[in-house]
């Protein structure tokens, strides 16, 4: 296992980082095979842990706190907040009000009394920046969370973010989550210069593109997973895994190729997907989520592997620098980009 600094504090982390959002609920119900999960990455060299508050509605913050106990000072631990918790209308966002109460639910449900790294889930253009950095800094202060991030921020929303905490001495993130794969490879545009350029870790959740790096997705397969990622997932997902729809041709075409190129360089197709995340020089960690333990075990050796300028100029040539064959992929679309937000 590798190890990389989380930005500039001098804390160090594996480039392999076990995501839990398939901890709990509908995914993966037993919890003493979820514990197993983790604690085979720990004992893997794995010691960064990723979780939110909204995986399975507290499930998922649940199972990690069992997994950790006894082993918390072995882990570098990372939960997000923002995303819905229940039906009452303020126990959501980034403001103030929501932030200093969910911190200690989060702090409940994990068995700890501190986060080592607490996380914007999703830019919330209704609040200031400054009303949530200010919370998280009182935060900081009271020893509750060591360190701050964000995800799905564009470059723009980085650097605004950063000079607010300069301005204003407030606490200044450390890091930037997002989804960066061989299918989506936008964020080489602009947001992993700028967190590089601003001192940050990149963390990258789906290196396997929500399975279409699983090496599953082929094109002579005889039964592709469409059926059962695509229908019974519904709305989002129907459009992400329909073979129908001539957005994800291109997809389908660079995913059979890119196998086609691990293959030949002695790999698999995961193993490339997640070696290409993690060679990248902004990128800190790639997040693996497993569901299951032969899920885990298929990804651990991938950041070990790195990978020639032979086969990343191939790559280069299935899927573009800073493309994306399916712009419906991109995890987050700017709101000025939107319909509403185009209209004069």
């Amino acid at each position: 296992m590798q190890y990389r600094m989380l930005g500039d504090t001098g804390v160090q982390v594996s480039n392999l980082c076990l995501g839990t959002m398939m901890f709990g609920g509908m995914n993966n119900a037993d919890h003493d095979d979820c514990v197993n999960i983790i604690h085979t990455a720990l004992d893997a060299g794995i010691n960064f842990v990723d979780t939110a508050d909204v995986y399975s509605q507290g499930e998922s913050e649940e199972i990690v706190g069992k997994a950790i106990k006894g082993r918390r000072n072995e882990v570098v631990l990372a939960t997000k907040f923002q995303g819905q918790m229940g039906d009452e209308r303020n126990h959501r966002g980034a403001s103030r009000r929501w932030i200093v109460a969910e911190v200690e639910s989060s702090l409940r449900r994990l068995g700890t009394d501190h986060i080592d790294l607490y996380q914007l889930h999703r830019p919330n253009p209704g609040t200031n920046i400054e009303e949530t950095l200010g919370a998280l800094t009182d935060l900081v202060r009271q020893g509750k969370v060591l360190y701050v991030g964000h995800s799905a921020f564009q470059a723009s929303q980085i650097v605004e973010t950063q000079w607010a905490a300069r301005d204003r001495m407030l606490v200044r993130p450390v890091s930037e989550q997002l989804s960066y794969s061989l299918l989506v490879r936008t964020p080489e545009i602009d947001v992993l210069p700028t967190a590089l350029r601003h001192h940050m870790s990149v963390i990258c959740y789906s290196p396997l593109a929500a399975g279409w790096l699983s090496g599953k997705w082929r094109k002579d397969a005889p039964e592709t997973p469409k059926a059962s990622a695509g229908r019974s997932g519904g709305g989002l997902f129907t459009h992400r895994y329909d073979l129908d729809d001539p957005a994800n041709a291109p997809k389908l075409d660079a995913a059979d190729a890119l196998a086609t190129l691990a293959e030949a360089n002695g790999m698999t197709l995961v193993e490339l997907a997640i070696a290409f995340v993690v060679n990248h020089p902004a990128v800190t960690s790639a997040i693996i989520g497993p569901r299951t333990m032969e899920q885990l075990t298929t990804q651990l050796g991938a950041g070990d592997i790195t990978l020639s300028s032979e086969v990343l100029d191939r790559v280069d040539e299935i899927v573009p620098p800073g493309t994306t064959p399916n712009p419906f992929d991109s995890a987050y679309v700017n709101p000025a980009l939107t319909p509403e937000g185009l209209r004069r």
